[in-house]
């Protein structure tokens, strides 16, 4: 996911306006920093995993004796399959896990069609980048599903964290509420955004379609030319416009911890929900930013709550 060169667009950004480029990566902040690591199980105990990480190396970490995991729901970490894919919350410079999820997703999108009676099968548009995806609600799962999705119809957004299962990715628990509205319906904004405000706050997501390793985010009010991006520029908070190599500082309010991300794709997807975010008090309406996995763990997001109440600024 993503676009070419976005450091160095963001340096000739900089030098443009006159003022320093910025540095992507972590604020400093009260406790041990946290960093997320992506790989595959090879073996696993109640101690120690050993992953196989994207780039083919093996590297072997420390389970904390209060480490918890999900793998389509709460399980002990030693009880993940092998061959599982996992992201990894960790401490101690990297060395000592405290969070696993094992296989996990996020389908976010419009419905465009739904299918079966008990299992439903449901296919989504995910945006002009991110294609169409299908995906399963199983039986067990549609009634939670529903009572935060009431409008399984082709028109309306749809936002599930389940797992990757057998080649299929299965919705297993709403992520948000269903906005009441259509996707092509958003709320409009309120008054232009005047420059003068160095923060906005609002609801900060995180979706599968960055790669594993990927620091950054995608942004709502991305320039169509610039993106490439046709559903661009749509959202109902009071965003400014961002170029792709923008350095975007996120906070998270809930954790109070803060990192520098570049803007790496267009938030197409993420300006049609004016929902909230109920973690640690209710934030303002509109998704401000979607990060990737990576960024999102390592502010200290849970990815089966899906969001977290964040303020993001720029220089």
């Amino acid at each position: 996911m993503g676009y070419p060169d976005v450091g160095r667009r963001r340096v000739l950004a900089a030098a443009a306006l006159g003022r320093e480029a910025g540095v992507p990566g972590p604020e400093p902040s009260a406790g041990d920093s946290l960093r997320a690591v992506a790989g595959e199980i090879v073996d696993i105990s109640p101690h120690l995993v050993i992953i196989e990480t994207p780039e083919g190396r093996e590297e072997r970490l420390v389970i904390a004796p209060w480490a918890t995991a999900w793998h389509g729901g709460d399980t002990a970490p030693a009880d993940i399959p092998i061959r599982s894919r996992v992201m990894m919350r960790t401490v101690r410079e990297g060395k000592v896990v405290e969070r696993i999820w094992a296989d996990t997703v996020r389908i976010t999108g419009t419905i465009l069609t739904i299918e079966g009676r008990k299992d439903l099968t449901v296919e989504l548009s995910c945006g002009p980048h991110r294609g169409r995806r299908t995906i399963v609600i199983p039986y067990r799962a549609t009634g939670r599903v529903q009572v935060r999705h009431p409008k399984l119809e082709p028109g309306y957004l749809f936002d599930a964290i389940g797992v990757r299962r057998d080649g299929a990715c299965h919705a297993l628990l709403p992520a948000t509420s269903q906005p009441p509205y259509p996707a092509r319906a958003v709320p409009p904004p309120p008054p232009a955004y005047a420059g003068v405000q160095s923060r906005v706050s609002g609801t900060v997501t995180w979706s599968d379609a960055f790669d594993e390793e990927e620091r950054g985010l995608a942004y709502p009010m991305v320039e169509r030319s610039d993106a490439g991006c046709p559903d661009a520029e749509v959202s109902c908070a009071g965003l400014p416009y961002l170029a792709v190599g923008s350095l975007v500082q996120v906070k998270n309010v809930c954790a109070e911890r803060a990192v520098n991300v570049p803007v790496v794709a267009c938030g197409c997807v993420a300006g049609r929900f004016c929902d909230r975010c109920v973690e640690c008090g209710t934030s303002p309406r509109g998704r401000i930013a979607e990060l990737s996995p990576s960024s999102y763990i390592e502010l200290g997001g849970d990815l089966v709550k899906g969001c977290f109440n964040a303020q993001i600024g720029w220089g």
